[in-house]
């Protein structure tokens, strides 16, 4: 089964996909990891990936898809994956939606975790790290001594909250419009209340894909 994760920044995404993964028995695909991957092992797209990148620009989107079709082809992926940050855009699901048909294969649910934006404000806003280490703290005040060193607990430029709000019009004009896009395709998108204890979202995320219970 594959499963692609949407919501916005700060929602759980993150959390929740290795939970997600775990339960259905199939492995997570983040878009940096199997670019960093594709880097490493030197493949033909990982190194017309590198050119790009040498230079300054960004990857596009045809590159980026090609090393996840080929990903998706291996056969740690035979049972399926749950797809974390790969589609943001309109453009990437229907690349994504061409490489899967290619493969045989197609989305088996769309998860979107639903979330306030001042919840996420909240959330993101309460992640601090040491000015020292870069060692990261939450349910400190920013200012606060490190507990654990002479440093002092800060909050990073793009955690501010106009930072955050930024980033959340950004989701809203680019990315939000791929749920209405896969509605469209007639995929099967299921809304996950993302607030609450860890356990209880992934719990209604695994009943969403056919699942009771917790992992």
């Amino acid at each position: 089964m594959v499963i692609v994760l949407f919501g916005k920044p700060g929602a759980g995404k993150g959390t929740q996909a290795p939970r997600l993964a775990e339960a259905l028995g199939v492995p997570i695909l983040a878009t940096g990891d199997v670019l960093r991957a594709a880097l490493k092992a030197g493949t033909p797209l990982g190194l017309e990936a590198k050119r790009y990148m040498d230079r300054g620009a960004l990857v596009p989107d045809a590159v980026i898809l090609g090393i996840v079709k080929e990903v998706l082809a291996t056969e740690q992926f035979a049972r399926g994956a749950v797809l974390d940050g790969v589609v943001r855009t309109v453009p990437q699901a229907e690349g994504l939606e061409r490489a899967l048909r290619e493969l045989g294969r197609e989305v088996g649910a769309v998860l979107a975790f639903e979330i306030e934006d001042e919840e996420i404000v909240r959330r993101i806003g309460g992640r601090l790290v040491c000015d020292k280490t870069q060692q990261p703290y939450a349910g400190y005040a920013p200012g606060t001594p490190c507990p654990d060193c002479e440093g002092t607990l800060v909050r990073r430029k793009d955690d501010e909250p106009e930072a955050v709000r930024t980033r959340l019009e950004v989701y809203r004009a680019q990315t939000l419009p791929v749920l209405d896009w896969y509605r469209a395709q007639g995929a099967n998108v299921r809304t996950i209340d993302a607030v609450g204890a860890v356990e209880d979202v992934t719990a209604r995320a695994l009943t969403a894909v056919g699942l009771d219970g917790r992992p």
